[in-house]
């Protein structure tokens, strides 16, 4: 089993398909860019959790 957390893993608005909205010009993050952000700060959590109980062996 293998597997790879980026050490700058982040979430962002990409936009809608063929359309010119940057990111950069909302005034507020879109709902669905910060509601995945919360659920991946919270799957990191409960993994570190699991690892820290259960170390991954390297052997």
């Amino acid at each position: 089993m293998g597997f790879s957390i980026p050490s700058q893993g982040c979430t962002y608005w990409n936009g809608e398909a063929m359309q010119t909205v940057d990111y950069k010009d909302f005034d507020e993050t879109p709902e669905a860019v910060a509601s995945a952000t919360a659920t991946a700060a919270r799957n990191a959590a409960h993994l570190a959790r699991l690892l820290r109980e259960r170390p991954y062996s390297a052997d």
